[in-house]
């Protein structure tokens, strides 16, 4: 349990942190063969901080697993700029009304279930600016000012000091673990919902 736990606090300690909505972090299946099992074991220590996790893919050889603050994720859909991309990628969006944050990862999950591609969407989910989001959908991936925790398109200052922050919250948490702590002892000194 120590890998899974390191892999979360190494790849998720923004979210745990209420610094961003949510983090995704793809599991080996042959590291992870049970992550349901697992993520139904972690759940409850989670929630007290309102916290979840859901496994969004199963994907070939690896699991998708979405660990997400839904307080926090709603509102960062809930923009009118999210919304309008989301609803041209399909997803059951009314601009007059906040999302319902349980269509949306439902949505999400097919969509990684069914795609040949990557949606690119799924930046929103992670709490990615609008325009870094949209600006790489419309140049591929390419030209970006500035590549760190996403590629950036628009306000490279800005999100230069957001990955530093996401950085300085990674090692702490992951000094504190490394260092003895539980990661019950972790979680409750995080920030609750």
């Amino acid at each position: 349990m120590f890998c899974f736990e390191k892999a979360l606090l190494t790849h998720c300690s923004p979210t745990m942190a209420a610094l961003k909505p949510a983090n995704l972090l793809s599991l080996s299946k042959e590291q992870y063969p049970d992550l349901p099992r697992t993520v139904a074991q972690y759940a409850p220590l989670f929630s007290t901080r309102g916290i979840q996790m859901q496994i969004v893919c199963s994907c070939g050889q690896r699991w998708l697993l979405l660990l997400f603050r839904p307080e926090l994720l709603e509102q960062s859909l809930s923009q009118r700029g999210a919304k309008l991309l989301l609803k041209g990628a399909g997803y059951p969006v009314q601009p007059e009304r906040p999302v319902n944050l349980s269509q949306m990862l439902l949505h999400l999950t097919k969509r990684l279930g069914s795609q040949d591609h990557f949606p690119h969407e799924i930046g929103l989910f992670l709490g990615y600016p609008l325009e870094d989001v949209v600006g790489f959908c419309r140049h591929r991936g390419e030209g970006c000012k500035l590549c760190g925790y996403w590629k950036v398109y628009g306000d490279a200052q800005a999100a230069r000091a957001r990955f530093a922050r996401y950085d300085h919250c990674r090692e702490r948490l992951l000094s504190e673990l490394l260092s003895g702590q539980s990661l019950r002892q972790i979680v409750d000194a995080l920030p609750a919902a």
